[in-house]
């Protein structure tokens, strides 16, 4: 593992247009709250972890089953759809996005839900199993490009010439309305752990793809704990999207192989996600392809059955070396919160 310190606020240049992460939770949680699937997810307190790790305590935010789509993504995109019915926006519309999982899924879920349609790109490696639930969920499937990357180019150049709604959860200049409201929409799982864990915690340890997930977390505990808790981002080492972005001082395309966690294998990050986390996040770590199964393994063991991508905060706080828990200041006394992203792969 390895890991990059940062001191808050990190100077990240290209930026200046970009917006902060919402914080408004009552806003999303006042939608969410319509939906009839809609329910609070446990924080589950991990004794297991803990004793793994040599910490007092491991909260864990389990997402699996939030509004049966198995992901924190329901929060996401479907949000943004719900936002749009609000306003009547959805009516005759087609979405359009790329998707290495679960954001796909909540965009045709929601596309479902309020009578719009969705086509969903995929990369080649995605698997079929995952083309077929999406299908089910009334998307049309489209197989274009080796990586995520290049699906989304072929979802933006179809969104353009179709005349679609582009739903990225990615950031980039002159695209920030969509992903700034649907990260806002992940506020809702992190509103209801603050409410939930019973002191605040020391550490926290949030898995990152493009970033949208960690920010909104960041963003939010920031303003419930101030500068108490230390916010520890984790990436796969062959996806440091984050982590190089704020090691160059400015917005990096990562280079790599395919990560065994799909979900967090993207090599640009969201240009909102990037600004908050500069702002909020204290550290910036690498696990291995190794390190992210060991991860899983665990939380299988200790009933937390997930993936990779979904342990991947829980890998990164077993990871760490004797030194390395030292320069965070992880001790027996840390009381560490994760999130438990998604279940395992069916």
């Amino acid at each position: 593992m390895e890991i990059l310190h940062s001191t808050r606020p990190a100077s990240v240049t290209g930026l200046d247009a970009i917006p902060m992460p919402s914080v408004d939770a009552p806003a999303a949680q006042k939608l969410v709250a319509r939906c009839p699937v809609a329910a609070q997810t446990p924080l589950t307190d991990a004794e297991a972890i803990a004793v793994e790790a040599g910490v007092a305590q491991v909260w864990v935010k389990d997402e699996r089953g939030r509004m049966g789509l198995g992901s924190f993504k329901a929060l996401g995109a479907a949000y943004v759809i719900a936002c749009d019915k609000e306003r009547g926006d959805h009516r005759g519309r087609t979405y359009v996005t790329a998707s290495a999982g679960n954001h796909g899924m909540s965009v045709a879920a929601g596309a479902q839900a309020f009578g719009a349609k969705s086509v969903v790109y995929i990369a080649e490696t995605v698997p079929q199993s995952f083309a077929a639930r999406l299908a089910e969920q009334g998307a049309q499937v489209v197989r274009e490009g080796a990586t995520y990357e290049e699906s989304l180019i072929a979802a933006e150049t179809a969104a353009e010439a179709n005349g679609w709604a582009l739903l990225s959860d990615g950031s980039w200049p002159g695209y920030t309305d969509r992903p700034h409201r649907l990260m806002e929409g992940y506020l809702v799982l992190m509103a209801e752990a603050i409410a939930q864990m019973p002191t605040p915690p020391t550490h926290i340890f949030l898995q990152a793809g493009v970033g949208g997930l960690a920010a909104a977390c960041a963003a939010l505990a920031r303003q419930a704990w101030g500068d108490g808790p230390c916010i520890v981002v984790v990436e796969p080492d062959v996806a440091a999207a984050l982590h190089g972005s704020i090691k160059a001082g400015a917005p990096t395309l990562s280079t790599g192989p395919v990560s065994d966690m799909g979900r967090l294998d993207c090599k640009m990050p969201s240009l909102i996600a990037l600004k908050g986390l500069a702002h909020d996040a204290d550290a910036f770590a690498l696990i291995t392809e190794e390190e992210g199964q060991a991860g899983a393994g665990t939380a299988m063991v200790a009933g937390l059955a997930s993936t990779p991508s979904g342990a991947a905060g829980i890998a990164g706080l077993l990871a760490l070396s004797d030194a390395q828990k030292a320069e965070l200041d992880i001790s027996a006394q840390s009381i560490i919160l994760t999130v438990l992203s998604e279940g395992p792969a069916t």
